[in-house]
């Protein structure tokens, strides 16, 4: 039935297709995982529709999958609507459109992907398929638009389920972030590689999609003759690479408070676009070594980015938004840029001493991308400063939106009139009455795309043909995140300039260029009550010293929460190390929060596989409350990241439909489980807050715990609502390696300087208790509570 149906289109469809698949044609099986998400109701599905029309005449089949982890009758009726949503090229006739459509959406079907059985079922259906009508495969594609951390899981169960037969070919597509860091990237490549082979990976990046990037090497090598002799330092005055957005991130923030700019624009699609301009031309173009070898060449020339070579800045409802989506108070600051200007400079001599700037912001003037290059005019016109001569010579790739609304490559005329040797260009003659970058659109020569076509719909068939040369390799991303890694590190405690946002912005970001370095042209501006927001990181670093007679560290929020997960990592790393394990005891409360968030976004190596979690303490209501430490733990760390379920101890406050009833012996199950479980009972590491009455874990002022008693758990009585807890003993807590002391904000800090002064006193001073017999307690303090 399927077969006749796509002889039967075959009739019906234009001859489609890029000419660039010389694979053999068969029955390809399509599945996008995270099929009803926001991307691919956006981008996907109407790319791999806009696939279907171009290659079903060439003898291929196909098959459609939505991947998800919702139930089929929950998911279908969102799938359907996205399919219907699809729409057919303007060449495509109305009734046409309307059979493509019709058996596109026969050809597709949603499918739970939760489990590795689910897996297995998925590539039995499709040997099953391929069997009863009796179709010649020829390839399997799968596309993850998932979060990263799920990209591991997903490729292993597809190397251990889908894998098709000898001769078959499958492609594995990833979206962005490929992790956050050089070290992450290189532990996700690790990961991945165990599943996958570098040639079955696409990593995409839809900027190398859109036509006009796609466009730079070929117009570079076109225009040889006219660019070779002045694509050089003693011609080219700067490069820029801009991409300016109005919108701000409301909505995105948990995902986008742990990223930030850098990392969300600069360290991939502005980056790709900085090699093309300025690598050396490959002789093949279409080779995808060649081009990555040029590539890797140009990141290996960079000059080193540090502090001195970016500005950040902050639109000022960002804080507002994070307190809001992140629920937090409205103490909390975050230094996560949304605005940078970046300054790099190549070590090589066609480019010595020319600055390329890679700019991005959100909350700016107005949306727009574009590369430009500005070269050098020696010329001065003396009575007509009109003369075209006399104006700016530049070349810019403009990506698109701004004033001049499509794609585009513009050449000032000033310079040479451009050769575009592929047919699918054309020269616009017929201008609007606009300017782009300081020049009338009339002086311009201006070519765009006679077909403009989607970014993710271009590389969705590049896929298809097996082309490697616009997507990320693993040699390239490595390169990139080590470009930019020793930036990210030298301003993760910066604050950010404060902007108002939009056309307020007025000359707040402007930036100034002295030799290697670059800065705000204009003093700062403080337009919020928030006195931090105009502060120097270098004011202050995270500092160590004593409280108390223990290790103290202190810094901002951020700076000491990030401090804070390194020194847990480096913890547990260790552990593994000498003895294969690491038991780690976490205490409630707000002030982990922070912790356990940044621990789940940016700690993709944490060893979890090989990690206990237990419970400090825990309110006496069923785990699955609000109220619950459990379910705070489980809802911000545990269920963000790969760890054994086996692995993972909750308090039994819970038993005979009754709470922390002492008959019920969930004390004292809990304490024969540590002792089971935990060599010598001794925790590696046990993660403290301390509250305003100086209480630590569940043990409250008053309380009758003995500090020298053998018991390792035990029920207490809180001051406030729920009054029952379950909680580990001083005991528990002193035998453990290594203790840490989690101590945040202002209103901390009268507690704190009562802490500074006091003796031990565990019974009025619950925290003065907490004395590691042959282990350390480090104190981290933020500055709000060590200083006020």
């Amino acid at each position: 039935m399927l077969v006749c149906l796509v002889l039967l289109l075959v009739t019906l469809c234009a001859q489609g297709g890029s000419g660039e698949d010389a694979q053999r044609p068969g029955h390809v099986s399509v599945v996008i995982v995270g099929g009803t998400g926001d991307l691919a109701k956006k981008y996907l599905w109407q790319g791999f529709f806009q696939l279907y029309i171009n290659h079903v005449s060439s003898g291929n089949t196909f098959s459609f999958y939505a991947g998800g982890l919702s139930p089929p009758e929950k998911a279908n009726p969102v799938f359907f609507e996205i399919l219907k949503a699809v729409t057919c090229p303007k060449d495509v006739s109305q009734e046409r459109c309307a059979l493509l459509k019709e058996q596109f959406l026969r050809l597709s079907a949603y499918r739970q992907l939760k489990t590795l059985e689910e897996y297995q079922d998925l590539s039995k259906h499709i040997e099953l398929q391929l069997r009863q009508e009796g179709l010649t495969e020829a390839g399997r594609l799968f596309y993850l638009s998932v979060p990263a951390f799920a990209y591991a899981d997903i490729a292993e169960k597809i190397n251990s389920t889908c894998r098709p037969t000898s001769g078959v070919w499958l492609r594995v597509v990833l979206e962005k972030p490929f992790g956050h860091d050089f070290r992450s990237a290189q532990v996700l490549a690790t990961q991945l590689g165990g599943s996958l082979t570098d040639e079955e990976m696409y990593r995409i990046d839809h900027y190398l999609g859109k036509q006009v990037v796609a466009k730079i090497l070929p117009f570079r090598t076109e225009n040889k003759k006219f660019l070779d002799p002045i694509w050089n330092k003693h011609h080219i005055e700067r490069v820029e690479i801009v991409l300016k957005e109005t919108l701000d991130v409301k909505g995105r923030i948990p995902f986008y408070d742990q990223y930030g700019v850098i990392r969300d624009v600069l360290q991939n699609h502005l980056t790709e676009v900085m090699t093309l301009l300025t690598m050396k031309l490959p002789v093949n173009l279409s080779s995808s070594k060649e081009v990555l070898q040029n590539k890797l060449q140009i990141f290996s020339s960079l000059l080193p980015i540090g502090k001195n070579q970016a500005v950040i800045g902050q639109y000022q409802a960002y804080k507002a938004q994070v307190q809001q989506e992140l629920n937090m108070t409205k103490d909390h600051i975050s230094i996560t840029p949304t605005f940078a200007a970046v300054l790099a400079h190549i070590d090589e001599a066609r480019y010595e001493g020319v600055p390329i700037l890679l700019i991005s912001g959100k909350m700016l003037s107005e949306r727009v991308g574009y590369a430009r290059i500005l070269f050098k005019n020696d010329l001065f016109c003396l009575e007509n400063n009109n003369n075209v001569h006399c104006k700016p010579k530049q070349i810019v790739f403009h990506f698109g939106h701004g004033s001049l609304q499509y794609p585009a490559i513009l050449v000032s005329k000033n310079l040479f009139k451009p050769d575009l040797k592929d047919s699918g260009w054309k020269e616009v003659t017929d201008h609007k009455d606009i300017s782009v970058l300081g020049l009338p659109i009339s002086d311009y020569y201006v070519h765009t795309p006679a077909d403009q076509r989607e970014a993710y719909s271009e590389l969705i068939s590049h896929i298809f043909a097996g082309r490697k040369d616009t997507f990320i390799s693993t040699e390239n991303l490595l390169a990139s995140w080590g470009m930019w890694t020793p930036l990210l590190n030298s301003i993760s405690r910066s604050f950010p300039r404060i902007y108002p946002g939009g056309v307020d912005n007025g000359d707040l970001l402007d930036v100034l260029l002295k030799g290697k370095e670059i800065s705000y042209n204009s003093e700062v501006v403080m337009i919020s009550n928030n006195p931090m927001a105009g502060m120097s990181a270098n004011e202050f670093h995270v500092m160590q010293g004593k409280f108390r007679g223990s290790e103290m560290v202190s810094a901002w929020a951020e700076g000491l929460v990030e401090k804070l997960a390194a020194d847990l990592q480096e913890a547990a790393e260790e552990a593994v190390r000498e003895g294969g394990v690491f038991h780690l005891a976490l205490s409630g409360g707000s002030s982990p929060l922070a912790l356990f968030n940044r621990l789940s976004m940016h700690h993709f190596s944490f060893p979890w596989r090989d990690t206990h979690v237990w419970m400090v303490d825990e309110r006496c209501v069923p785990i699955t409350e609000l109220e619950s430490n459990f379910r705070n733990l489980h809802d911000h760390l545990l269920q963000h990241v790969r760890i054994p379920y086996y692995n993972i101890h909750p308090m039994p406050v819970h038993l005979s439909q009754r709470l922390c009833v002492e008959e019920d012996g969930g004390a004292v199950q809990y304490e024969k489980d540590i002792r089971k479980l935990v060599n010598g009972s001794s925790f590696h590491f046990v993660l403290l807050g301390v509250g305003y009455d100086a209480h630590t874990a569940s043990l409250f002022p008053g309380s009758k715990i003995d500090p020298h008693g053998e018991s390792l758990v035990a029920l207490t009585e809180s001051p406030t609502k729920p009054h029952q807890r379950m909680s580990l003993t001083y005991s528990a807590i002193n035998q453990a390696r290594r203790v840490a002391l989690l101590v945040m904000g202002k209103n901390k800090h009268e507690m704190i300087t009562q802490l500074s002064r006091v003796k031990d006193n565990p019974e009025k001073w619950p925290v003065t208790g907490v004395k590691p017999s042959d282990g350390t307690l480090v104190w981290y303090l933020d500055y709000d509570a060590l200083l006020g």
